[in-house]
This record gives structure tokens, C-alpha cells and sequence, in this order.
């Protein structure tokens, strides 16, 4: 355990391009564990502090031990949603919790590593006397061979395009009340985006009608995170997921990615049997806490 961490020790910053120029090393050592980190930094960078609510986001960095130079750890906070953390051991865990919970701040959870979440949920409790529950258990995916399942349903992969840009945007709100989140963007610029960037595609049944979607995110670090997998209810069970998936797998690996990463609800073993069976092997399990 780390010896003497205080809440000193943290440095704060609201200014995402200070977090960057001071973390950004640290948090590209580790791009699978980090990939959150590294994907909502570069949002922030590229898109807007608002990005991902009304409020501006803070980060912070835990320098190494005993005075030496670099970075141990980081965090960041996007208001109104979970801190997201990286990993931490229990006395850091607390130090940086009693930091924040300080007049001024709405820590609405935490989002980390199984352990690390579990430690600083703990020590929110403690401190602040919060009614602490667990949303979430995820566990991350890291793509090894490529498997193409059998049989492949019928139909064809494409890029979403701008006329795809409303089903883009219904799907979007669909995924997140399927899931159980709260959308983190307004789901019209969240699907003017995915359009821009080119990086959604979907499967269309032999009639050209779009019958399930999965994008990915900016690679940054060499990683890219398959995201947003989403089947209407009344589609599912047919291998669109699946298939859709495979061929989101396969052009993030042609763009140059090293690492192609995703997360899924361990409460949902049809998806976690799914990615293995397309090739992607477990990496780390994580786990977000509500904050009452």
C-alpha cells in the first residue's frame, strides 16, 4: 500500500488540457484499463468542457510517490455522472474521496475497477454518511481472433450515412433506456457525430432495411471501444447483434487500432457468451456505485 497518501496529494484541475499535457503519458501507459479516461479526455478536447452536462468537468492526478516525478493515478468528473477512476489502492481511494467531499461538489458515484470502486464507495460512505448502492457490474473485452459466428444472418454491413441520421438518433435513446442509462448526450448531435465521424455501422436485411447498429469510438492511444451495440426487441435473437459486431471489430482492426476493447453488463450472459464467441477475451471487471 502506498505509504502516506493525503488529499493534498491530489492535484486538481477543471482545465482538461492541464490534465492532458501532466496525464496524458500516464493514462496512454495502460490504453485497455484507461479507455474510458482516454476516450471522454479527447471528447472533451476535441468537442467542448459541456460535452457531457451543464456543468464543467474536473480532473485530477495523484503524482508518484515520495515527491517523484510522473503520474500514479488520475480521475475525472463529468457532472451529472459517476467519477471515473483509475486504479487506486484502498488509502488512496480514501484520501481522494475526503477530497471530494468537500463543500461545492455533487459526487452523484463512481465508476472503476471492481476494487478500487468498491474502496472509494466505501470511504464515500463513511464520510459523508450516503446510502451507497451498486448500479453495475461490467466486465471489459479486449479482441484476440476474430471469429466469424455461423450462421451469419442475411444481409450486409454498412456505414451509417446522413439519411440514417434520425433512426441513429431513436436507436440512440432506445440503447440507453434498454440499458438503464441516462443518455450522456442530446441524441440528435450524438447521431450528427456518429454520421461525421463515419464510425456507426449497421446491418440491413437483404431488403436494405436496418436492423441493428455497433460503432466505435476516436482511437486514441492505439485503442478504440466498440460501443453501442444496440437491436430493436422485436429483432433480436437472429444474429444481427452478432454479425454487425463482427464487421465493427474488423474495420476498427483495418484503421490501424492495436487494441480493439469493449464493455458488457455482466447481469447479461447472452452478451458476454456473444463477444467470446466472436474472439474477445476478458481483460478486467469494473463496477459503478450510485451515490444517494
Amino acid at each position: 500500500m502506498t505509504s502516506g497518501t493525503t488529499t493534498d496529494d491530489w492535484h486538481l484541475t477543471d482545465d482538461v488540457e492541464q490534465f492532458w499535457a501532466r496525464g496524458g503519458e500516464f493514462l496512454r501507459s495502460r490504453p485497455a484499463p484507461h479507455t474510458v479516461h482516454l476516450t471522454v479526455t479527447e471528447n472533451l478536447r476535441s468537442r467542448g468542457s459541456r460535452l457531457y452536462g451543464d456543468a464543467d468537468p474536473e480532473f485530477g492526478l495523484l503524482a508518484g510517490e515520495d515527491g517523484a516525478a510522473g503520474v500514479r493515478a488520475a480521475f475525472l468528473r463529468t457532472p451529472p455522472h459517476p467519477v471515473v477512476l483509475t486504479s487506486l489502492t484502498e488509502e488512496e481511494a480514501a484520501a481522494l474521496a475526503a477530497r471530494l467531499a468537500g463543500p461545492g461538489r455533487e459526487v452523484s458515484g463512481v465508476s472503476a475497477d471492481r476494487d478500487t470502486a468498491a474502496a472509494f464507495a466505501g470511504a464515500w460512505r463513511r464520510l459523508t454518511g450516503a446510502e451507497v448502492s451498486l448500479r453495475q457490474r461490467m466486465r471489459l473485452y479486449r479482441l484476440g481472433e476474430l471469429t466469424v459466428p455461423h450462421p451469419v444472418p442475411p444481409g450486409r454491413a454498412t456505414v451509417a450515412g446522413e439519411a440514417d441520421r434520425k433512426l441513429l438518433a431513436r436507436w440512440y435513446e432506445e440503447f440507453c433506456a434498454a440499458v438503464g442509462e441516462t443518455a450522456v448526450q442530446d441524441a440528435g448531435k450524438w447521431a450528427d457525430e456518429r454520421v461525421r465521424r463515419a464510425d456507426v455501422m449497421l446491418w440491413q436485411d437483404p431488403d436494405g432495411t436496418p436492423v441493428a447498429m455497433a460503432g466505435t469510438t476516436p482511437k486514441v492511444a492505439g485503442q478504440v471501444r466498440v460501443a453501442g451495440v444496440y437491436t430493436p426487441a422485436h429483432l433480436r435473437g437472429r444474429g444481427y447483434a452478432g454479425a454487425v459486431t463482427v464487421e465493427v471489430s474488423r474495420a476498427a482492426r483495418e484503421s490501424g487500432a492495436e487494441e480493439v476493447l469493449l464493455f458488457t453488463d455482466l447481469a447479461n450472459p447472452t452478451s458476454n457468451g456473444l463477444y467470446q464467441r466472436i474472439g474477445y477475451r476478458p481483460v478486467s471487471d469494473f463496477a459503478v456505485y450510485d451515490f444517494g
